[in-house]
């Protein structure tokens, strides 16, 4: 069975990523502290969300994950793919913590973190952001 991190450059990209990561966290985190003060608890995750995958997107794209690929727009629409993906994963958790186990919201939010980073980084680094030859359309 092949590692998912097999080679130094995998294992730099992943550290990188997990430094965006941490990064767009607190972009979130502060930001749901904000908003929870005068939104519901459902809008103001959303609205964090949004945020902190905009930092996510462009600290990744240009630094973390660099990518040869030149098609951009298919680079996003997958990007927002990858982030849809993440988004469902973070609110079905953060809603289970907030209504069935009964966490607070910002405990919620913190526990509905990490259980997407492996699957997101995987989706980014092998397809969204891959190394390798450039996709040029033509």
């Amino acid at each position: 069975m092949k590692p998912i991190l097999p080679t130094r450059e995998t294992q730099g990209r992943f550290s990188r990523f997990l430094v965006v990561g941490g990064l767009a966290a607190v972009v979130q985190l502060s930001s749901l502290t904000l908003f929870k003060q005068g939104l519901g608890p459902n809008l103001a995750f959303t609205l964090s969300f949004v945020l902190s995958t905009a930092t996510h997107y462009s600290l990744n794209r240009f630094w973390a994950l660099p990518s040869e690929r030149r098609d951009t727009a298919q680079q996003l629409g997958e990007y927002l793919m990858t982030a849809g993906l993440s988004y469902l994963i973070n609110l079905s958790l953060f809603r289970l913590c907030l209504s069935v186990i009964g966490l607070s919201v910002m405990w919620s939010a913190v526990v509905a973190l990490p259980p997407s980073t492996l699957v997101v980084f995987l989706l980014l680094n092998y397809r969204v952001f891959r190394r390798g030859r450039p996709v040029i359309k033509g």
